[in-house]
């Protein structure tokens, strides 16, 4: 009779985090922007059908980088566990943090029990009656969560792009001014611009944008494109 292979438990788990590391370096990056009246995501995404990021509830909204099917799982259930905990409590009861929770617990329980981990990286953020009340949340492969604030950047070049938006946002910031930053990062990363320096422009109609904008009375998601976003991304030079 054979013996059985024997792999470590450091060695499984160093293992399935490369995995999942290298399944989502290869997904193009997701940058999530606080500004004065709410939270902007963007990211270079042709499609009009296959979105990255999407509204949850109320005030919350789900971003993602990686595998298209896997994420798209986790969006379904999240908007799931927060109407049947609106409906069951109050819809006031429905937060990112109790959200980003459900995830982790999701993520976790797959990284350490099956055989491949989910190769996704998410953010949940919810937008507060101010910018000192928003609420950002990035969740790795892992299940481990992180309170982020301000800027994050997930999926290839993310730690690239996290330093160039550190080094230009500041809080109150206009929707144009993140917007333009965040086209100018993203427009940043590949091979030949990290080597050579020149910032491609992306068109308007291959960037996924939307935001939560505070000022809204119940729904705050709201998707920008066409016109309005050429506009937008032409405000500020």
């Amino acid at each position: 009779m054979s013996m059985p292979f024997y792999v470590s438990p450091e060695q499984l788990m160093k293992d399935r985090s490369d995995f999942a590391r290298k399944g989502i370096g290869r997904g193009r990056p997701v940058v999530v922007l606080g500004y004065g009246d709410g939270i902007a995501f963007a990211t270079e995404n042709p499609s009009r059908a296959l979105h990255k990021v999407s509204e949850i509830y109320d005030r919350i909204a789900f971003a993602a980088v990686g595998k298209y099917n896997e994420f798209e799982n986790l969006r379904v259930a999240g908007i799931r566990y927060a109407d049947l905990r609106g409906y069951s409590y109050d819809r006031a009861d429905v937060n990112a943090r109790g959200l980003a929770n459900a995830y982790a617990q999701t993520l976790g329980t797959v990284f350490t029990t099956e055989s491949k981990p989910l190769e996704v990286e998410l953010v949940v953020a919810e937008v507060g009656a101010d910018q000192a009340g928003d609420q950002i949340y990035r969740l790795s492969y892992d299940g481990s969560v992180a309170e982020e604030h301000g800027v994050v950047a997930m999926g290839g070049s993310s730690d690239r792009l996290a330093e160039l938006l550190h080094a230009q946002w500041h809080p109150g910031a206009s929707l144009p001014q993140v917007l333009a930053w965040a086209r100018r990062a993203l427009g940043s990363t590949g091979v030949s611009q990290e080597e050579t320096g020149v910032v491609r422009e992306i068109p308007a109609a291959h960037l996924e944008v939307a935001v939560l904008d505070r000022s809204r009375p119940r729904r705050t998601f709201r998707r920008l494109d066409g016109p309005m976003l050429v506009d937008l991304l032409e405000g500020v030079s």
